[in-house]
């Protein structure tokens, strides 16, 4: 994981998409030179993660997002690089964030599908429980997440490299004795936010032997067909992940729904026979459109940019039942705009 090569590797994969960063060339600059100070450091055990610069996005609810230095995120894909390997086939299937082969758009195809088999095609009753974490990556407990790491990794010297990154951060929910928070700008914390609550998916699925169960981060849904049983497992949840994760679900964010008052999960609705797009996500999709469409009328945005957005939108749309949306996308291009793009 330290060895110059390794470095080398994490930095090719680190500076895609980044080399014209002032930060990245200037690194880049004394390339061999960073590098070889980087391993000298880790190979001493005299390593010590930099500061943390923060900044805001939305997305659509505001983030806080802290970023590394380029340093420390080249050491955090060398990390990534070896531990991802090790921890993703423990994963459960259906936990969809930050893997491979996963994402929004398979999980809800797999909620839809469960539906599906739960109502036995839309036959009988289902109904789900959605809940949400309260300030996840705020909320991670540094002891109890190393201590998660340590059962599977036995080597000294990369739990060491990983206690300083996980001690690098700390929230503002934190305190004295309860050290607290992985900042979401960080690749290892995606990494570690699985890791984390693959605890409590493994509890969900060995423990409570729940059958329909599907996860995306801090945002889980469990289906069945009996109401009174998501009711009583709502309790077992909340024990295990205030007990042994130190986590709470968001008061206002956990509710048990039927299938036909809709499946709301990852921006999409599911219902009997059909998937749709979240009223406020299609809101924001034509507010974002609009700006974009008076910036290119202003040649404040080129063409190839606008066609960019139309065609992401239409991407997001085609995961859904939403004709009739489609054609108000291009709709909306094709009347607002005062001059031609390529879509």
């Amino acid at each position: 994981m330290i060895e110059p090569c390794a470095l080398f590797l994490a930095w090719e994969k680190f500076r895609k998409g980044k080399r014209h960063r002032k930060d990245v060339a200037r690194f880049d600059w004394e390339l061999e030179q960073n590098i070889f100070e980087l391993h000298r450091e880790l190979s001493s055990k005299t390593y010590h993660h930099g500061a943390y610069s923060g900044f805001y996005i939305t997305d659509p609810k505001q983030r806080h997002i802290h970023k590394a230095t380029v340093r420390d995120r080249v050491v955090h894909h060398a990390v990534f690089q070896v531990l991802n390997p090790i921890f993703e086939p423990t994963f459960v299937a259906n936990s969809f964030s930050c893997r491979v082969g996963k994402g929004t758009h398979k999980g809800v195809v797999a909620v839809e599908r469960m539906s599906r088999k739960v109502s036995q095609n839309y036959t009988r009753p289902c109904f789900v429980l959605k809940c949400d974490v309260r300030r996840f990556f705020d909320s991670i407990d540094h002891d109890v997440l190393l201590g998660i790491l340590g059962r599977r990794i036995k080597d000294g010297d990369v739990m060491w490299l990983l206690d300083r990154i996980v001690r690098s951060y700390i929230s503002e929910y934190a305190n004295l004795f309860e050290r607290k928070g992985v900042p979401i700008g960080n690749l290892t914390s995606q990494l570690f936010a699985n890791v984390y609550m693959n605890e409590f998916d493994q509890f969900v699925k060995q423990k409570l032997k729940v059958k329909h169960y599907a996860r995306y981060t801090d945002d889980f849904v469990v289906l069945h067909h009996d109401r009174d049983e998501l009711e009583r497992l709502l309790p077992l949840i909340e024990g295990f992940l205030n007990d042994r994760l130190r986590l709470s679900l968001h008061p206002k964010k956990v509710s048990v729904r039927s299938l036909h008052q809709g499946i709301d999960f990852l921006g999409y609705v599911v219902r009997p026979h059909c998937v749709t797009l979240r009223t406020k996500t299609k809101r924001r999709m034509f507010r974002n459109l609009d700006h974009k469409v008076q910036r290119f009328n202003k040649d404040k945005l080129g063409a190839a940019s606008l066609a960019q957005s139309v065609n992401s939108y239409l991407g997001v749309l085609s995961h859904a039942n939403a004709r009739k949306t489609e054609d108000l996308v291009h709709g909306k291009v094709w009347y607002e705009a005062e001059k031609p793009f390529a879509d």
